[in-house]
C-alpha cells in the first residue's frame, strides 16, 4: 500500500492501463450507487420521491463534478512537483488545496442550505416533488464539506500515482450507501430524505477511512501543519490548470440541468423517467473519464521530470490543450444539446425520446470537433510547428 506508480521510466502503455483500471472501477462504483439510489427509492417510495432524487442528485452531481474537475488542477500540479522531486512544494500544494476547497465547500454549503427552495424552483421541480427536492438538496448541502473532501482526497492520491486507494474508498462508500438506502428507504420508508442521508453518511465513512490510511501511508511529499495555508503562486498554477477542465464539465452539466428542467415542466412521471435515463447515461462516460484522469497524472509526472518525450507519446501536448476541451464542450452543450432539446420540447408531438435525441446528437458533433482538432495538431506536428 505504500507503493505509488512512477510514470517517468519504463514502459508507457502497460502502467498507464494498469493505473486507469482502478480509476475506471471507482467511477463505475460511483455511477452504480447513484443508480441504486433511484432503484431503491423507485421500489419503496413514490414517483414524487423518484423525481425529487432525480432532480436533487443531478444538481449535486453537477457540483460534485465541478469540484472533481477543478481538483484535477491539484492532481496535475502535484504530479508535476513529484516528477521533478520537489517534495516540500508538493506538501505546500496539498495544503493550499485543502484551504481553497474548504472555502469552496463552505460557500456551497451556505448556498445549498439557504437557497434549496429557490434552486428547486429554477429546476422546475414538479409540484408534488417540490418539497422533497428542496429537502434532498438541503441535506446534501449540509454534507458538502465531506463531499468536497471525498473528491479532493481521490485527486491527491491519483496525483501521487496511487489509483487503488481511491477505488478502495469508493467501494466503501458504495457499500455504505447501498446499505443506508436499504435501511432508511426500504426499512424506515424515509424516501427522499433517506436517500440523501445515506449518500452523505457513505461519504463520511469513506473520508474517515481515507484519513486513517493516509496516516499510515508513506507519502512522496513532505507535509507539515504550517503548509495548511494559501500559497499564492501554487494557487494560481492550480487554478490555471483546473479551471478550463471544470468550466468545460460545468457547461455540459448545465446543459443536462436545462434538459431536466424542461422535462420537469411535463410532470412528475416524466421527471422521474428522465432521471432514470440520466443515471444510465452516467455509465456511458466512464471509460473516457477514467482515461482523462489517468492521463492527467501520467503527463504531469513526466512534465515535471522533464520527460516531454514520454508525455508526448502518452498524450500529445496534452496539458496545453485543455482549452479546446472547454471550447468543444461549449459548442456541444449550447450549440446542439440545449437548442435541440428545447425545439423538441415545443413540438406538438413531443416526447421524452425526441428530447433525449439532443444528447447523442451533441456527442457526435463534439466527437467530430475532437477528431478535426487532432488532425490539425498532427499536421502542425509534421510541419514542426509544435514541439
Amino acid at each position: 500500500m505504500e507503493r505509488n506508480t512512477t510514470f517517468t521510466e519504463g514502459k508507457i502503455l502497460q502502467p498507464l492501463i494498469l493505473f486507469a483500471m482502478p480509476v475506471l472501477f471507482a467511477l463505475f462504483l460511483q455511477a452504480m450507487y447513484g443508480a441504486v439510489d433511484l432503484l431503491v427509492v423507485g421500489k419503496f417510495a413514490s414517483s414524487a420521491d423518484v423525481s425529487a432524487v432525480s432532480t436533487g442528485s443531478q444538481i449535486m452531481m453537477t457540483l460534485t463534478n465541478l469540484i472533481s474537475c477543478f481538483a484535477m488542477g491539484t492532481t496535475v500540479l502535484l504530479g508535476q512537483l513529484i516528477g521533478c522531486g520537489k517534495k516540500e512544494e508538493g506538501g505546500k500544494a496539498v495544503g493550499t488545496a485543502m484551504v481553497m476547497f474548504a472555502g469552496i465547500a463552505l460557500v456551497m454549503t451556505v448556498l445549498l442550505v439557504c437557497f434549496a427552495p429557490q434552486i428547486s424552483s429554477i429546476m422546475h421541480a414538479p409540484k408534488e416533488a417540490f418539497d422533497k427536492t428542496a429537502a434532498y438538496v438541503r441535506i446534501c448541502g449540509c454534507g458538502m464539506i465531506v463531499i468536497v473532501a471525498y473528491n479532493l482526497i481521490g485527486c491527491i492520491f491519483r496525483g501521487i500515482g496511487d489509483s487503488k486507494m481511491p477505488l478502495f474508498t469508493v467501494a466503501i462508500a458504495c457499500v455504505c450507501n447501498i446499505a443506508g438506502d436499504l435501511v432508511l428507504c426500504a426499512g424506515f420508508h424515509m424516501g427522499t430524505t433517506g436517500a440523501a442521508c445515506a449518500t452523505v453518511f457513505a461519504q463520511v465513512v469513506s473520508v474517515v477511512v481515507s484519513f486513517g490510511f493516509i496516516r499510515k501511508k508513506q507519502l512522496p511529499f513532505v507535509f507539515k501543519k504550517e503548509n495548511v495555508r494559501i500559497h499564492k503562486d501554487l494557487l494560481k498554477k492550480m487554478a490555471g490548470l483546473g479551471a478550463p477542465i471544470a468550466l468545460q464539465d460545468l457547461l455540459v452539466s448545465i446543459s443536462f440541468l436545462i434538459i431536466l428542467a424542461i422535462v420537469n415542466s411535463m410532470g412528475v412521471t416524466a421527471s422521474a423517467g428522465v432521471g432514470v435515463a440520466e443515471k444510465v447515461c452516467a455509465f456511458i462516460m466512464l471509460i473516457s473519464s477514467a482515461f482523462m484522469q489517468s492521463m492527467s497524472a501520467f503527463v504531469a509526472q513526466n512534465y515535471g521530470a522533464g520527460r516531454m518525450d514520454r508525455a508526448k507519446k502518452a498524450l500529445y501536448n496534452g496539458i496545453g490543450q485543455t482549452k479546446f476541451v472547454m471550447l468543444q464542450g461549449i459548442a456541444g452543450a449550447f450549440g446542439v444539446r440545449v437548442p435541440v432539446s428545447y425545439l423538441m420540447s415545443i413540438r406538438p408531438d413531443t416526447s421524452l425520446f425526441k428530447i433525449g435525441l439532443a444528447t447523442p446528437m451533441s456527442s457526435v458533433v463534439q466527437l467530430l470537433l475532437c477528431l478535426g482538432f487532432m488532425v490539425i495538431l498532427n499536421r502542425r506536428a509534421r510541419k514542426g510547428e509544435i514541439r
